[in-house]
């Protein structure tokens, strides 16, 4: 199947983890696909090598979506390179988890501006070109913590519900322009963050399908919403995490 035909999706943090999942099914569905590393280029390198894509269809950028003149460049790049955007993925994230006795403000500043700051960012720089377009589809990796808190992640928490607050109100100022925005609310996911987690057993006790979730899921609900499959959606949370916030 080809769903996203030569659409153009921006995904940030996308060589690795759930961004990386994003990155592969976005391609194997056809769409030519940018996707930004904070840091070392070889993992970047290696997805791109495992992708069974013309060679130009996906490239990666060296970026940090929470500073505003890099976003700025970077979108810049993107349309040069690729002509256009019809899709944004603001995947990017970090975590600080302390309790709050503990938390500093350099641990809540760090959360906020590279979760929540980073959003915005990459949001105001591609809204021009899919007004242009009058198209586009943008979304946002929210959590089930952001819904739901969780002790020792107040700055999480509050990054991830602050997106959600700002995925409603962009759908709201975008819809006329045919512009829709979404969130997505992962769960528990099988990536290398959650081998660290101690307990596992006990996080399962709390999600009626028994399982952490997968990357590919993750990813199959990001494709239903950069597709016209969704053309109709708008402004909304989809939870994917196995029933937890039920």
């Amino acid at each position: 199947m080809n769903i996203l035909k030569d659409r153009v999706v921006l995904v940030t943090g996308g060589s690795r983890g759930i961004g990386a999942g994003i990155v592969k099914t976005m391609a194997d569905q056809g769409a030519k696909v940018a996707f930004t590393y904070r840091s070392s280029s070889v993992k970047a390198d290696e997805l791109i090598a495992s992708l069974d894509v013309e060679e130009g269809r996906v490239k990666s950028y060296q970026s940090d979506a929470s500073d505003a003149e890099q976003s700025e460049a970077l979108v810049k790049q993107v349309l040069s390179d690729f002509g256009t955007i019809h899709v944004l993925v603001n995947n990017a994230g970090i975590t600080r988890d302390t309790l709050m006795l503990r938390m500093n403000e350099s641990q809540w500043d760090d959360v906020i501006r590279n979760n929540l700051t980073s959003v915005f960012h990459m949001t105001k720089q591609v809204l021009r070109p899919m007004m242009k377009n009058r198209q586009g589809s943008i979304i946002n990796l929210s959590s089930v913590v952001g819904m739901m808190g969780n002790a020792g992640q107040a700055n999480y928490a509050a990054s991830k519900a602050g997106i959600l607050g700002f995925t409603k109100s962009i759908a709201k100022e975008l819809g006329s322009r045919n512009v829709r925005c979404n969130a997505i609310a992962p769960g528990f996911i099988e990536t290398e963050m959650t081998d660290d987690l101690k307990n596992k057993e006990d996080y399962l006790q709390n999600i009626p399908m028994k399982r952490f979730g997968s990357v590919e899921e993750i990813a199959a609900v990001v494709l239903f919403l950069a597709s016209d499959l969704s053309s109709y959606v708008n402004g909304q949370v989809i939870s994917v995490c196995g029933g937890m916030n039920t």
